[in-house]
């Protein structure tokens, strides 16, 4: 454990030392502010809208504008993890590798899974800090909301996206231990996770055997019950799994660096 978290401090600071933790949190919040504001700004003006007709033609408005603006809200976060994980994760291991530094720690006490999970708890926290200031948005439209906020479909869809975040990271992370090169580790990430994009666009609607395959294995597939308020366990299963195959194939790759030193 106290190596778990010698590893974990140092990465932390490592973050905060270097541009990289303030320019991925403040693209972040600026992004995701500007799509909250648009989308909350959108939805009332249709909100007002459906009032408006709701009056002529002599029934009730029926538009839940609280549950569409979170909706859509985690969803914009989903997408934009697709861009921002990549700068996350591509320095995790291979500036490492280029810098010597990795046989500094090839050569210390600390075991490969002891480096493993102190890089990834110390990524997993600054996604968590990159994540946390977005509640301050429902918080306070919650003092102006009428309806009142969904909490129960807040908590879920915050649930999803830090499933799908924690898987993006653990895939990010084995990218970045196969290269010495942040640009290479960065590009060849992006490039995973637009081909996971893009598969869930592709197998919507798919009926075969191998389109129900392909549709397990989106991540996004699996995001989309969380940001409707479902809690589904199977896909809480499949996102568990997918990080701990991530982790584990990076394990392999670090102890094959002490193999090669060997």
């Amino acid at each position: 454990m106290n190596g778990i978290l010698a590893i974990f401090r140092r990465e932390m600071k490592s973050y905060f030392v270097s541009p990289i933790a303030y320019i991925v949190i403040g693209f972040f919040l600026l992004i995701t502010g500007y799509f909250f504001a648009n989308i909350l700004s959108i939805l009332i003006e249709r909100s007002i809208m459906a009032q408006m007709q709701a009056q002529r033609m002599g029934g009730p408005p029926d538009m839940d504008v609280p549950g569409l603006v979170i909706r859509n809200f985690v969803g914009v976060i989903a997408t934009v993890l697709l861009f921002l994980i990549p700068m996350l994760t591509m320095g995790v291991y291979s500036e490492e590798r280029k810098r010597g530094t990795m046989e500094m720690l090839m050569t210390s006490p600390l075991t490969e899974l002891q480096i493993v999970l102190g890089k990834f708890l110390a990524s997993l926290s600054l996604f968590g800090l990159m994540l946390a200031p977005t509640l301050i948005y429902h918080v306070t439209i919650s003092f102006f909301s009428e309806p009142a906020l969904p909490w129960r479909i807040i908590g879920s869809g915050y649930l999803g996206v830090f499933l799908l975040g924690v898987t993006l990271i653990a895939i990010g992370s084995f990218i970045s231990s196969l290269t010495e090169s942040q640009i290479i580790a960065g590009v060849v990430t992006f490039v995973l996770f637009l081909l996971l994009w893009v598969l869930d666009f592709g197998v919507r609607g798919a009926s075969s055997t191998t389109g129900e395959i392909f549709k397990y294995l989106s991540i996004l597939q699996h995001y989309e019950s969380f940001a409707q308020g479902i809690i589904d366990t199977s896909s809480i299963v499949f996102y568990v799994s997918a990080t701990v195959l991530g982790l584990f194939l990076t394990l392999r790759t670090i102890e094959s660096m002490r193999w090669r030193r060997a």
